[in-house]
């Protein structure tokens, strides 16, 4: 009785510590790093003077956020630091254009 108890006492604290580990490895940060980024560039007026940079940034954001559901943490992270370096880049682009300079 006492080995079943141990048994199942590592097996949750396995299972505990694997969760763990899981929900540690999500690029929390880097999902919401890029999202202020493309926030940043929107409020820029990125979409007038940097339009397709700002929408590769917007679709690196989807493709983090789905592989996100699935599970693709590695992947995830290094899409969303593309679409923050695409935003960044937009909103750059769109400073630049603003104040007559070539982006």
């Amino acid at each position: 009785m006492k080995s079943k108890r141990v048994t199942s006492t590592i097996a949750l604290g396995l299972a505990t510590s694997w969760l763990m580990a899981c929900a540690a490895s999500a690029p929390v940060q880097e999902i919401s790093d890029a999202r202020q980024a493309i926030a940043a560039a929107e409020e820029a007026d990125a979409e007038q003077f940097a339009p397709q940079t700002l929408s590769e940034a917007r679709e690196f954001l989807l493709q983090a956020e789905a592989l996100i559901r699935e599970g693709s943490y590695n992947l995830a992270r290094g899409d969303a630091v593309r679409a923050r370096t695409f935003a960044i880049s937009a909103l750059q682009a769109s400073q630049a254009a603003q104040q007559g300079e070539a982006p």
